[in-house]
């Protein structure tokens, strides 16, 4: 049997099949009340243990673009050490500069600091313990670590300093168990971030954002990292030192990563291939 189609079956017909085409077309997937996931990245291997994505963000209200730079950092190959600056003879320095120093694949801003470049709250690095105590001010609520079963983020209630061959005090602490923290202030101020985690295979996470004006809140940031389909499944995630300490260095073989801040810190996180 033929079918006969009119001009006007003809135009309805095609305008249905683009209408089917456009309804099928990727969206862009929110994340809170005003901000948009442009592209969420993927993770892409630039080593062994090593895995590099980029999320391409849109803000609404007020409207403005960022991008997330994260890592993925599997405990098996590599190894995170907490260097301060004095190990370089050093008051202060950027990450990219902490990693060609120290010899590491990567590197990021860690923990707060005063205005005369002195580090807050607990810090302990593999040659000496510098700040013993164990701050209990309200923004000092987690801690990221080495011991001997690997790298750990935990709430610093929890925490034992002679179980941590390495160990730095910051806050807030986000997601502890895989389940939000109560932050008490600032939950939703959007700012230029730095954030440590361990994922639900135990791999190490970093994420930095790059909005010198807005940025994340923390309420985004727990969102983002505990979901599945953002595929981060942050088991633990502490917040660093954000603003313009926030940075993040990143190079192997051929590939480099310079996320710059606008101030040097005196202590960073940096991550080393291990040699076995």
């Amino acid at each position: 049997m033929v079918i006969r189609l009119s001009a006007l079956g003809v135009l309805l017909a095609l305008l249905y099949s683009a209408g089917q085409v456009f309804s099928q077309a990727p969206r862009k997937a929110n994340l809170g009340t005003s901000l948009a996931i442009i592209e969420s990245g993927t993770w892409k291997p630039i080593q062994r243990g090593v895995e590099f994505r980029t999320m391409t963000m849109q803000r609404i209200d007020p409207a403005y673009a960022m991008e997330l730079k994260l890592l993925r950092l599997d405990s098996r190959f590599i190894v995170p050490r907490v260097l301060h600056a004095g190990q370089f003879q050093l008051k202060s320095a950027n990450a990219k500069l902490f990693a060609e120093k120290a010899g590491a694949v990567a590197a990021v801003n860690a923990n707060y600091f005063d205005e005369k470049g002195r580090p807050l709250a607990y810090l302990k690095t593999a040659e000496k313990e510098i700040n013993r105590a164990v701050s209990k001010h309200g923004l000092y609520t987690g801690v990221f670590g080495l011991a001997e079963s690997g790298p750990f983020v935990t709430h610093r209630d929890e925490f034992q300093p002679a179980q941590a061959g390495e160990a730095l005090q910051s806050g807030p602490l986000l997601l502890h168990r895989n389940a939000s923290v109560e932050v008490l202030s600032g939950l939703g101020r959007h700012a230029r971030r730095s954030v440590i985690g361990i994922d639900k295979e135990g791999r190490m996470l970093i994420a930095v954002s790059d909005g010198v004006i807005g940025g994340l809140s923390f309420a985004e940031l727990q969102e983002m990292f505990v979901q599945p389909k953002w595929q981060m499944e942050a088991m633990e995630l502490l917040n660093l030192d954000g603003g313009g300490s926030a940075q993040l260095y990143v190079k192997s073989g051929k590939f480099e990563e310079w996320l710059p801040g606008t101030s040097e810190v005196p202590v960073a996180i940096g991550f080393f291939s291990k040699s076995n």
